[in-house]
């Protein structure tokens, strides 16, 4: 079977993916979800011509000089408008909030003002026509359409949202995502180890990856490696109604590598196997009815490289999030080798060295290798067969972090 280019076995993955179908959730629950709809303003705001300083509501006609003095006929305090009429050469004390009075055009602020007792004050500065004022609707007006479909809601929008006067709103679902692992092998963290036994990881990685996207992640935990254990999981991932179901290890060609026979045989119809990369070579993705199944490789580097860039654009696209890769420009820190006939996603350090990255490559690559994954904030890109590089030359740098 031929290896499939990166980049088309991404295009394959993603072929058919739209958001997911919408629901109504209430806004305190909202924080990072997709809107499935417009927001539509329910409401002005603000409602009438309010206050926007703690003051004295008057006509600007009798402060527009000083000094003035105004007779204080009622209090406007936020949320209780005065219920009355301002005459010449009247003021009512107002709150920031408290709609204007009717016949008041301006707010003179209180520190422009001076108590000379018995109910009346002296403007002690000049005072425009509808100075510290918010007119009725300076923020928006019932109607009007306050944010689009497929806006994140982050907390502006929620609040705005809020000030609309929705209390819920309708949002793309989150892809729910089941995560497989598979081997007799591996244990869960915790555990007391056999001679022949290690950490399962990967689920970590992966769930957390799918997180940072707004997908919902499900362990199933570890299936042994029977093509019963594994089918099992397998059913269970469809009754949990996942939209994706992720196996870890069991993808490759050895005895025990079943995930392939396993997925056949509950109805996955297969993509493609097998993509010109490294790390990440055993990568399969297929189609059980609605559900994509992506069988990632075991190697723990491998299976978090192809969810960097595999998996997360598709959890992205189902969740109608906008998700592109962070590539950059750089330059080399250390010589290169040839490379063969696989893209390679090179581990490496990315600093800033005035005003240019520099990228340089860890000396060891294997895909066993989580610490240095994690000391890791890129990945050099190299194309099937670059030819040597040296230190200085030019680079494409995937930034992880």
């Amino acid at each position: 079977m031929a290896l499939v280019p990166v980049a088309e076995a991404l295009e394959r993955l993603l072929e058919g993916a739209a958001p997911l179908a919408s629901e109504s959730v209430p806004l305190i629950e909202a924080v990072d979800r997709v809107l499935a709809e417009p927001v539509v303003a329910l409401r002005t705001q603000p409602p009438f011509n309010a206050s926007a300083m703690d003051g004295y509501a008057a006509r600007a006609a009798d402060v527009a000089s000083a000094p003035a003095k105004l007779s204080v006929i009622g209090v406007a305090p936020a949320g209780r408008g005065f219920d009355g009429r301002l005459g010449q050469r009247q003021a009512v004390r107002i709150f920031t909030g408290a709609p204007v009075p009717d016949g008041a055009d301006t707010i003179v602020i209180q520190e422009n003002v001076r108590d000379l007792a018995d109910g009346t004050i002296e403007v002690t500065e000049p005072t425009a026509e509808w100075r510290n004022i918010r007119r009725i609707g300076l923020d928006f007006s019932r109607g009007d359409v306050l944010l689009e479909k497929g806006r994140m809601l982050d907390p502006a929008a929620l609040s705005l949202t809020a000030s609309a006067n929705h209390p819920r709103v309708n949002v793309v679902k989150r892809p729910l995502v089941a995560i497989i692992a598979t081997g007799d092998e591996l244990l869960p963290p915790g555990s007391d180890l056999g001679p022949d036994q290690i950490i399962s990881s990967n689920a970590y990685g992966v769930a957390a990856a799918a997180q940072s996207v707004g997908a919902r992640a499900l362990d199933l935990g570890i299936a042994a490696d029977r093509p019963e254990a594994i089918a099992a999981l397998v059913r269970k991932a469809v009754a949990a109604n996942a939209d994706v179901i992720v196996t870890l290890g069991g993808a490759s060609v050895g005895d025990h590598d079943l995930i392939h026979d396993v997925l056949t045989g509950e109805g996955m119809t297969l993509g493609f196997w097998k993509i010109a990369m490294r790390p990440g070579k055993p990568l399969m993705f297929g189609r059980l009815g609605d559900i994509r199944c992506i069988g990632l490789p075991g190697n723990p580097v491998a299976s978090l490289v192809c969810s960097q860039l595999f998996l997360k654009p598709l959890l992205a696209k189902l969740g109608g999030r906008d998700h592109r890769q962070d590539i950059r420009p750089a330059q080399l820190g250390a010589a290169m080798a040839a490379n063969d006939l696989r893209q390679d996603y090179v581990r490496a350090v990315v600093r800033d060295n005035d005003g240019k990255l520099v990228a340089t490559p860890f000396g060891i690559q294997d895909s066993s290798m989580l610490r240095m994954l994690s000391d890791a904030n890129g990945l050099i890109v190299r194309a099937p067969f670059a030819p040597a590089s040296a230190a200085g030359d030019g680079c494409s740098v995937l930034m992880l972090r």
